[in-house]
């Protein structure tokens, strides 16, 4: 009844290649070219995000503490209280 999943349409002049998971290298290159490419990557955009991001966390500590200092009283307008 209908059509299976792998057969819903079909397509033209489309080529697929496909290579058995049994010939397959799961990490070519890894230490050798992977590695050093991660760190230049990173290092090519850390000083680009890592900047705006301190500003940020800064400002964003700061105006937690001073709104933690507002919302305390003055003990020294309550010291003829008693």
């Amino acid at each position: 009844m209908g059509r299976h999943f792998g057969d819903l349409a079909k397509v033209r002049h489309v080529i697929t290649y496909s290579l058995s998971p049994f010939e397959q290298r799961a990490f070519p290159n890894y230490f050798s070219k992977g590695l050093p490419n991660v760190w230049r990557r990173f290092t090519a955009s850390f000083f680009k995000v890592a900047p705006p991001m301190v500003l940020m966390y800064l400002t964003y500590s700061w105006g937690n503490s001073v709104h933690e200092q507002s919302k305390k009283k003055n003990p020294s307008d309550y010291a003829s209280d008693e």
